[in-house]
């Protein structure tokens, strides 16, 4: 791909995440912190500890930009602050002692955040439109 088409590539990235709702956009981040431990895990399980390592510290980056963009006015926020704290403090340990187990354990855990902040913002999106009168699944965020 030339620069042109990767310039135009990006914009129209861009362009997808500056309209999508902040539900999507959480939602995007827990799909890619669970991509990035299914991809660490498997490097571990390969024996490929620079790919393993890059997982494991973009999993890092992720959940400490989800701490950052909490607004701790909200006592879930604050919950939410203490489960980050603990998944860093695991995924640091579990890149130290590339740790399989608890790998797996903050997998699952992080699936079943995510899976419960979809099923939130689906309910969300449907209450949005039935106040707006429209049909559930077409309303605009």
């Amino acid at each position: 791909m030339d620069l042109k088409g990767y310039q135009g590539y990006q914009g129209y990235k861009e362009q997808g995440i500056n309209e999508m709702s902040q539900g999507e956009l959480l939602l995007l981040l827990y799909d890619e912190l669970v991509k990035r431990l299914v991809r660490a895990e498997l490097a571990l399980g390969k024996a490929d500890y620079v790919l393993f390592e890059a997982s494991v510290g973009r999993c890092l980056e992720i959940i400490r930009y989800l701490d950052d963009t909490l607004d701790m006015q909200y006592p879930i926020s604050r919950n939410l602050n203490r489960l980050y704290d603990y998944f860093s403090f695991e995924l640091n340990r579990v890149k130290a002692g590339r740790n399989k187990t608890e790998l797996e354990r903050v997998k699952t855990m992080v699936m079943e955040l995510r899976d419960t902040f979809r099923e939130a913002n689906k309910n969300s999106e449907q209450e949005l439109a039935a106040a707006a009168g429209q049909p559930a699944g077409t309303a605009e965020g």
